[in-house]
């Protein structure tokens, strides 16, 4: 019983602790980028083509490096001033992935094993394919049923709100420029302890769920599934990744955590985690109609899991012939 428990605590404080300074990072960028970049200044980067701009905004992480929370608000508020709905959508899905803060978290997180350059790539580019399909689909959707398919707060046609209030938020962004520089650095501190604390709290759930499952769950066990039973396995890591709720700057650390767990399920848990969880279905509902909302869902797991079974698939068929897999 005592080792057991002691077994518990190290596994959530290892977990914890490796995750944590990431996610400072990222709360610190975060802050940043909502004090000091205008929200219109991320459409300007879009291309006119649609196609070039959908394919543009599934690498804006790279730029603007946020996690699934904070996107969300920026992007509803983007599509009020006119941003393509298919844009949005491959904004929110490949951003909390593509970004360096997550990318730097997950080669931290799975450096140590075998394979470990193989997760990263994996997930950068399974998490943009993914997004893109998705983006694709919601632009066709879009076509048929225009506004309908966005909730009325983020529809650009804002005639519904008073001429004063529009007035009144030109005049604060006139303000913005003179803001003095001691007030800025409040702001950007206010945001960022907001979202440090809002990720740790999701972080420390999950690091609990993991260090449980780790304790009644062995090692050996999890590489039995993943062998036997790898479409489960996959299907497994898929409903954690929902029901945990994890940061995408925290959420390689736990599932590095299971170290004798094949690639393919873990690969499926870091990219549709950051898409899709519980706490992102709510705010969704903030965003887009529910129309939307149940076209996006089975359009995400069904590519997911497509894509980590056919990494199932190629680790199966190649092995240690793979560089950084070893032999």
């Amino acid at each position: 019983m005592e080792s057991s428990v002691r077994d518990f605590i190290v596994s959530f404080l290892s977990i914890l602790y490796e995750a944590l300074p990431f996610i400072v990072l990222g709360s610190v960028i975060a802050g940043i980028l909502e004090e000091m970049v205008p929200q219109q200044l991320i459409a300007r980067f879009l291309p006119r083509n649609r196609a070039f701009a959908i394919l543009a905004s599934g690498l804006l992480g790279l730029i603007f490096p946020m996690c699934e929370c904070g996107i969300i608000p920026v992007m509803r508020r983007l599509l009020r001033k006119g941003l393509p709905l298919s844009c949005c959508v491959a904004y929110i899905l490949a951003g909390p992935i593509i970004n360096v803060v997550v990318l730097s978290s997950t080669y931290v997180a799975f450096a140590p094993h075998d394979g470990g350059l193989w997760i990263v790539a994996l997930r950068m580019i399974v998490g943009y394919l993914v997004a893109m399909g998705a983006a694709a689909v919601v632009e066709r959707q879009y076509r048929r049923h225009g506004p309908d398919l966005l909730s009325p707060l983020a529809r650009a046609d804002v005639s519904h709100l008073p001429s004063p209030q529009l007035e009144n938020n030109e005049t604060n962004n006139d303000r913005v420029g003179r803001k003095p520089w001691l007030r800025r650095v409040g702001n950007i501190s206010e945001t960022a302890l907001h979202d440090f604390v809002d990720i740790t709290v999701f972080l420390i759930l999950g690091a609990l769920l993991a260090a449980l499952v780790r304790l009644h769950w062995s090692n050996q066990q999890v590489a039995e599934l993943s062998q036997a039973y790898p479409g489960l396995a996959i299907g497994v890591m898929m409903l954690m990744a929902v029901l945990l709720c994890l940061c995408s700057e925290a959420d390689a650390f736990v599932a590095a955590s299971f170290t004798t767990l094949a690639p393919a399920p873990k690969l499926a848990f870091l990219v549709l985690g950051p898409m899709l969880d519980l706490k992102l279905y709510m705010m969704y509902t903030r965003v887009f109609a529910p129309r939307l909302i149940w076209t996006i869902i089975p359009t995400v797991v069904l590519q997911v899991l497509f894509w980590a079974t056919l990494v199932h698939w190629m680790f199966e068929l190649l092995g240690p012939a793979l560089p950084g897999m070893g032999n």
